[in-house]
């Protein structure tokens, strides 16, 4: 049993458990301070994930591969960005708690048992980890009734998904009489292994796993769930958990049930397929920008399965790719939101954006660059993403899917470019109050990423490619 590919998540245990007792046994507010060992806790982990050793420990439940290391390193970017900005957010809401950072340690843990899970056990731990410590950051405002709708609604519909999940889990391997994703994998190598319970228990799998992401038609809690939570939390919920749960239904879908193809392909097209058609018609009507946002989100990850109907390496690759540009769009986006600030009040309507280039152009450039990426316009890093995903569907046949892709960028673009519209064209309105250092520089940060992405994609194509070359040995 080789612990130590383990040593980051048991590091950032630690860190999480050293946090909570530094809060606890400190008598004045430690929020500040809490935060900043949480963001430190998240760049040693980042080191230890990126110069790990490969192999599996555990008695093969758990992996550490170039996969895992690329998508734990996307979640812990994610995380930190999304701590960053709850700094200076959570103290003028007046829910400024050392418990915050706390909680949000213990659920990157989660995510990481998840993308290093090479077992059924071992994913549904790491998941039911994640999923506690979200129930507790959506209803963090206790004293917001938004906030606590938003609480109560994820863990009622996350409950019932995770018990689809463990139902499915349960027939797998009634049928197959393991839970290992490489026994699995080897067993189903063999046509004759492959019986109808078994399809529907990872039918039912895949059903736990795409609520996750929300992709249609299991999408229903997030637009509530990003409204009504603490805007922190809503890019924490858009980023990490996200990148975390695509990875395991990669690897999942992969791995133990590759030679499934044929079985869940359909599936996978069908949901992908709903989710872009839903985030690109749903939007257009959305007065309210961390709406806008969920519905974007499900549209985005319609996208990303197109790279998992592929079915292929080039199909994960997209997928990786696509998550990596997502995480910066994302984090910048949701930095600008947090500075729509008036008198000391959040706004969220994206008719307070108007004349913003008048009032603040440094901050309706950087919402631009983010507009036109998330909408896909060529040379910014989204066009990248959904390029490399369209690529991968046409060549393993999937015109269609690919055609119906394009088509939801295009009418996506719409609800983009209209908020830039907003912003350029429209009478300005009352100044933002002035917004504090650590949004300005994740947003000019992702913002230079988002914008110069074309000069320097290897690096993240090339690492996506090894990534991939381990889900497919």
């Amino acid at each position: 049993m080789n612990w130590t590919l383990a040593l980051p998540e048991i590091v950032l245990a630690c860190f999480g458990m050293g946090v909570l007792l530094f809060g606890v046994l400190r008598k004045q507010d430690s929020t500040m301070l809490a935060t900043m060992f949480t963001i430190f806790g998240f760049l040693v982990t980042g080191l230890l994930v990126a110069t790990g050793l490969p192999g599996t420990g555990f008695h093969g439940q758990f992996v550490a591969d170039p996969f895992s290391t690329f998508n734990k390193l996307l979640i812990l970017i994610g995380a930190s960005f999304a701590a960053l900005m709850s700094l200076d957010w959570n103290e003028k809401q007046g829910i400024g708690r050392f418990e915050f950072p706390v909680v949000m340690l213990f659920a990157v843990v989660g995510m990481m048992i998840m993308v290093s899970a090479s077992n059924l056990m071992t994913l549904y731990v790491g998941l039911e980890l994640q999923s506690l410590s979200l129930y507790v950051l959506a209803a963090f405002a206790r004293d917001d009734i938004r906030s606590s709708e938003a609480g109560l609604k994820y863990f009622v519909l996350s409950g019932l998904a995770s018990g689809l999940l463990l139902y499915g889990v349960s027939m797998v391997y009634g049928f197959s009489g393991t839970m290992d994703f490489v026994v699995l994998r080897d067993q189903l190598a063999n046509p004759a292994n492959i019986s109808a319970g078994l399809i529907v228990g990872v039918v039912f799998v895949l059903v736990g796993l795409a609520f996750k992401v929300s992709a249609v038609p299991f999408h229903m809690w997030t637009p509530d769930v990003y409204q009504g939570a603490p805007t922190p939390v809503t890019a924490f919920f858009a980023m990490a958990p996200k990148v975390a749960a695509m990875a395991l239904l990669l690897r999942v879908m992969a791995t133990p049930f590759g030679h499934l193809l044929p079985a869940w392909q359909s599936l996978i097209v069908i949901v992908s397929i709903g989710s872009m058609a839903l985030g690109a018609l749903a939007a257009i009507g959305q007065t309210n920008i961390k709406r806008l946002m969920a519905y974007s989100s499900i549209g985005h990850m319609g996208f990303a399965l197109i790279g998992l109907a592929a079915g292929s390496e080039d199909g994960v690759r997209g997928v990786l790719v696509y998550m990596a540009v997502y995480v910066f769009m994302t984090a910048g986006t949701f930095a600008c939101i947090m500075s729509m600030r008036r008198n000391g009040k959040a706004v969220e309507e994206i008719k307070d954006l108007a004349g913003l280039a008048s009032n603040d152009a440094g901050l309706a450039m950087a919402l631009a660059v983010f507009m036109f990426s998330l909408a896909g316009i060529p040379l910014m890093a989204g066009f990248f993403a959904k390029l490399y995903v369209f690529l991968a569907a046409v060549k393993a046949g999937l015109w269609t899917l690919a055609v119906i892709g394009v088509l939801a960028s295009v009418v996506g673009s719409f609800y983009y470019i209209r908020i830039i519209k907003v912003m350029y064209f429209d009478p300005a309105g009352e100044k933002f109050d002035r917004r504090p250092a650590a949004l300005s520089f994740v947003a000019a940060a992702t913002g230079l990423i988002t914008a110069f992405f074309f000069l320097f994609p290897t690096p993240v194509v090339d690492a996506a490619q090894l990534a991939a070359r381990a889900v497919f040995p």
